[in-house]
């Protein structure tokens, strides 16, 4: 099972859809869920409540419309899984997403998972995690202006962009299966790294990965409004869509270095003052 993590704006939903175009393989948009609290799994009813809290996660704002799985399936599938467990119940999950595309195996594409990555992999041990890694300064001048950054200022970016790299990749030192990936080397280079992919998850590479944005745009229909309680728009479907725009397209090594005319000289000072360690070890600055 493929998990798909990365610090945010580094090419995990590329990624995504590339895997996803494989005639086997479906990956979900983000789910979240697999990290949610557990304080309501030792009660009486346990199906119930896994399945509220999957359907209704995250609490403030639930993106299930995203996956096209009817609540009232999922509850009924989960009554059929005895004993029930976690794992399980999250395996009905995936089965039920890929089973809507008439594929037999699934992953997941959620790149704060990076996080979690030593429990996932007691939870699910099936898990292959794969980091894709780009330079933090790309990140950042494509992350600052998303309805999910943690602020303009490079300093705040720098901070984001270091500490999820590095504490995904020392999470990665302690799981089974962890492969480490580069943005670039995938823009550059797609079908050696999606083979290296395909052999890391055990499966057939096919050639359809490569022409992954012929579809990008029906795929990413799923990816609808996100909207809280009392209907207060956090963000629309049409600006979640904008976001993943570049997918719609093959991939472009000369838009590598897009970032040094977005960015400022001084904002670039700003953040290698932050990350300038971790910018020379993965070897994007001497």
């Amino acid at each position: 099972m493929p998990i798909i993590v990365g610090s945010p704006r580094s090419g995990t939903t590329l990624l995504r859809l590339m895997l996803d175009a494989h005639p086997a393989l479906a990956i979900p948009p983000e789910t979240g869920f697999l990290a949610m609290p557990l304080d309501g799994f030792g009660t009486p009813d346990p199906r119930t409540w896994f399945c509220n809290a999957v359907t209704g996660f995250p609490p403030h704002a639930p993106g299930w419309a995203d996956f096209g799985i009817d609540r009232a399936a999922f509850s009924q599938a989960l009554e059929c899984v005895d004993p029930f467990s976690l794992p399980d119940g999250f395996r009905v999950f995936y089965r039920m997403y890929a089973a809507r595309f008439h594929k037999t195996r699934w992953g997941d594409k959620t790149p704060l998972y990076g996080l979690h990555m030593p429990y996932l992999q007691q939870l699910l041990p099936e898990a292959h995690f794969i980091h894709i890694v780009r330079d933090g300064r790309a990140c950042a001048a494509s992350l600052r202006d998303q309805w999910f950054s943690p602020g303009r200022s490079m300093a705040v970016q720098a901070r984001h962009w270091r500490d999820n790299v590095t504490t995904t990749r020392s999470n990665g030192a302690l799981c089974q299966n962890y492969l480490e990936l580069r943005y670039e080397n995938l823009i550059a280079n797609s079908e050696a790294e999606l083979r290296r992919v395909c052999d890391f998850i055990r499966i057939d590479f096919d050639t359809a990965m490569l022409g992954y944005h012929t579809r990008s745009g029906e795929r990413l229909q799923e990816h609808k409004g996100r909207v809280t309680a009392d209907g207060a728009v956090i963000v629309s479907e049409e600006r979640r869509r904008a976001q993943q725009a570049r997918t719609l397209q093959a991939p472009d090594p000369q838009l590598l270095d897009a970032w040094r005319s977005i960015l400022s000289a001084d904002e670039i000072l700003e953040f290698d003052a932050v990350a300038h360690d971790l910018l020379r070890e993965l070897g994007y600055i001497a």
